[in-house]
């Protein structure tokens, strides 16, 4: 994982705690459609919990160790696959 990545998951967690911020991993289902792997393949590869896509299905936060493993199959960085979002506009959608 690129160190860059790093600081930018804390940074993540940081700014989330601090502004009440949530999550979307629409990008990550979208970069799945591009990369033509589905959700199972992606959790076998990774070595993830059904329950962390799962997770990650509702929006929900995850550990940085899943988000991590998650780049490294999909060669990408944290930003291809989680997108904090205001929490008011999340209700908008």
């Amino acid at each position: 994982m690129r160190i860059c990545g790093i600081y930018v998951i804390v940074l993540m967690y940081i700014i989330m705690e601090v502004y009440h911020m949530g999550y979307s991993y629409n990008r990550l289902w979208k970069l799945m459609i591009d990369k033509n792997i589905n959700k199972t393949t992606l959790r076998q590869q990774a070595g993830i919990t059904s329950n962390a896509m799962a997770k990650m299905g509702k929006n929900q936060p995850v550990n940085m160790e899943v988000l991590a493993k998650i780049c490294h199959v999909l060669d990408c960085g944290i930003e291809d696959v989680v997108e904090i979002i205001d929490d008011e506009q999340e209700t908008v959608k």
